[in-house]
């Protein structure tokens, strides 16, 4: 854990960062994205040619004798969640920065862009167990505990169970949610109950990776660990089949991923660390809006 000056300083850098980048670039392409797209029932009124015979009430056009319709509204106000993987795996990078830190900047972007528009912002942060639930609330204040709680966890286990996230997810927001999933996704197990949590919410699922991940560089005898079981073994990286197998491995996952959403009917999106996120995420924001 960092001392509380040193938190403080890094939330403040991340804050000025983020911001930035939310005013100058983000908020319209979020508004685009999801404002509209929530319809809340306002009140019942008397049948009018025209109206939608779906929205016919046959509860109160029973008891009245003369057809009713209920009347739905845009949602001006939605609520934003954030799944995040602070497990084991999230800690690992050999470039610029580590998975874990651009879960965090994503994170606060996407929280900046939500308050912009007025909306709330919740996070459930989640290893092989809920470490750490924030319910949704409004205001900048919020968005900073998110971030602070982001950079000062100690998660109390390493591995990952995304399906029991999703599960705690649909038990405590009862009310449909923009729901944004930032993981590694090594993890497996997870299709029921993402399709079950999809039914209710929008869900998204962000899959950062490091760019070592997609493929073993041929540097002889390596000792490599696990970062979620800590299991350890010697790989020779100069066999071409073993680093085949390494970079298939990463394939798989992704393929795996990106076909668990779509059955769920959910959008994805993948971001190396090394990419711009920024453009990577309005290129996302920019295909949504047009559907």
């Amino acid at each position: 854990m960092m001392d509380t000056a040193e938190l403080l300083k890094k939330v403040r850098k991340l804050e000025i960062k983020t911001k930035g980048l939310t005013k100058q670039i983000f908020s319209g392409e979020y508004h685009s994205a999801f404002k509209g797209r929530g319809m809340s029932f306002s009140e019942v009124r008397d049948y009018q040619y025209g109206d939608d015979v779906r929205n016919i009430d046959w509860n109160v056009t029973a008891r009245t004798g003369g057809p009713h319709v209920k009347i739905f509204e845009e949602e001006r106000e939605l609520t934003v969640m954030l799944l995040i993987d602070v497990s084991a795996s999230s800690f690992f990078g050999v470039s610029s920065r580590f998975k874990s830190d651009m879960m965090t900047e994503l994170a606060a972007v996407i929280s900046f862009s939500a308050i912009t528009n007025n909306d709330k912002v919740g996070a459930i942060m989640f290893s092989d167990r809920i470490e750490k639930y924030l319910p949704p609330k409004k205001g900048k204040q919020n968005i900073l505990r998110i971030i602070r709680e982001l950079l000062n966890l100690t998660p109390e286990k390493s591995g990952t169970n995304l399906s029991e996230a999703l599960i705690y997810l649909n038990n405590i927001e009862k009310k449909r949610a923009i729901v944004f999933v930032l993981s590694d996704f090594m993890a497996e197990g997870y299709q029921q109950a993402l399709t079950i949590a999809a039914k209710r919410h929008d869900i998204i699922g962000v899959h950062i990776f490091d760019e070592r991940e997609k493929s073993l560089p041929d540097v002889g005898l390596l000792h490599v660990e696990d970062a979620e079981t800590g299991q350890k073994r010697l790989v020779d990286t100069s066999d071409a089949n073993i680093r085949a197998q390494y970079s298939s491995y990463f394939e798989y996952n992704k393929e795996q991923f990106q076909k668990d959403f779509a059955l769920a009917k959910s959008d994805t999106i993948s971001i190396s660390t090394e990419e711009d996120y920024i453009k990577a995420m309005q290129v996302f924001f920019k295909r949504r809006s047009k559907r």
